[in-house]
Order: C-alpha cells, then sequence, then structure tokens
C-alpha cells in the first residue's frame, strides 16, 4: 500500500499485522480519490477506524489541512504514527486511540472530509453515522466516505448520498450535509 499522488506520493506504508484491519485496496482506493479529487484541498479530515492511516494520509498528501485518525487498536495508532513520520505528514495529524463512539461523543467536529471503513460485520457504521449526524461534526458541503459490504441501511436526514461505486464485494457510498 502507498501514497497514490501529492505531497508524499509514492511513499509506501506499513499496515498492522493479522486480520482486524483490512486496508483498502489500492484499485479501490485510486477510484476513491478520483471521485473526490476536487473535494480535498483546505479540509480538515476524520479518518474513523484509522487502521493503518491511508485514506487520511493520502488526504493530507493531497492537500488536506489537518487529519484526525482515530481507531481502538494499539498497534493501529504505532502503524499510523509510524507513516505519519514516514510521509512528513505528522506535524498536519491528530492520531488517537479510542473507540470510534466515545470520540464521535467527545468531538466538537467541523469535518470537511470523513473517512469510515469499520469492520464490515460489525454493524458500526450505522451508529458511526447517527453519532455524527446527532452531533453535527460534518461541515456543509461535506463529504463523507462510507466503505461497506452492504448498501447503507437508516441513513440519518442529516446525509444525503451524492454517489455509489461498486469493486466486486466493496461498495462506497459517498454522503454530503448540505444543512
Amino acid at each position: 500500500m502507498r501514497i497514490i499522488t501529492g505531497a508524499a506520493r509514492g511513499t509506501n506504508l506499513l499496515t498492522p499485522e493479522g486480520l482486524d484491519t483490512r486496508p483498502t485496496p489500492s484499485k479501490v482506493k485510486e477510484a476513491l480519490f478520483s471521485s473526490i479529487q476536487f473535494d480535498i484541498e483546505g479540509r480538515s479530515v476524520l479518518d474513523l477506524f484509522a487502521g493503518s492511516g491511508g485514506l487520511g494520509l493520502e488526504a493530507l498528501s493531497r492537500g488536506a489541512v489537518r487529519a484526525t485518525f482515530v481507531d481502538n487498536s494499539a498497534e493501529a495508532i504505532s502503524v499510523i504514527t509510524k507513516n505519519a513520520q514516514k510521509t512528513h505528514l505528522y506535524e498536519k495529524s491528530n492520531i488517537i486511540r479510542s473507540d470510534y463512539a466515545s470520540y464521535l461523543r467527545s468531538s466538537s467536529g467541523g469535518f470537511g472530509l470523513i473517512f469510515l471503513d469499520p469492520p464490515y460485520a460489525s454493524g458500526f457504521l450505522n451508529d458511526a453515522l447517527k453519532l455524527i449526524a446527532d452531533r453535527k461534526l460534518a461541515i456543509i458541503n461535506s463529504i463523507t466516505v462510507c466503505e461497506t459490504e452492504n448498501d447503507i441501511d437508516d441513513l440519518p436526514d442529516y446525509f444525503t448520498v451524492i454517489k455509489k461505486l461498486s469493486y466486486g464485494r466493496i461498495k462506497i457510498t459517498l454522503l454530503t450535509h448540505t444543512a
């Protein structure tokens, strides 16, 4: 896994060992970032369920101003820290070890780009979307990227679907918050 383009282009990223983290495949990541390439620069990013930090670091490499990486795994936090240092994007990174719900309940938000890539069978996605909506953590015209295996159930009214992409069993749903 590597950074595709931008300031850290070509940097190979570390990934946590084991099966608990499932990095977004390069082909899917390239297609995703092609879809949002004009919606990254100048934004504050939240990479929830961050794993290796690959999505948030890609956004920073492409001009996002700041990224907050949240993961509950100590190993993932260590890998994200090393990757942020390796890409020279550490100063723009806020790396937090926390479960997603505790983080979202305590966050003040203001995110223009949010990546949600929880374990597929966890059921965390719908809860995370509800917490983001309830706490109004996404700014107006933000982009929320959801990576799932199935379509999203119970989408809060706070969000509008702007695009759906499918890559084999991986489904990417792009959402926005318009007011």
